[in-house]
């Protein structure tokens, strides 16, 4: 499967991994980050309404 047909996930994810990368960080500063972004997220995704299920 090439780049170009990937899901977007995985795309974002691979830009997200080489610009991390980039930064020449540690990898503990770097997971303790994401885990901030990932809350940050998290709860932006439980705000979104969802339609009432019938």
């Amino acid at each position: 499967m090439s780049l170009e047909s990937a899901p977007i996930e995985t795309k974002l994810a691979i830009d997200l991994i080489m610009l991390l990368e980039n930064h020449n960080l540690p990898a503990q500063v770097v997971l303790d980050a994401l885990k901030i972004v990932q809350k940050d997220f998290q709860r932006k995704a439980d705000q979104q309404v969802s339609p009432p299920l019938e």
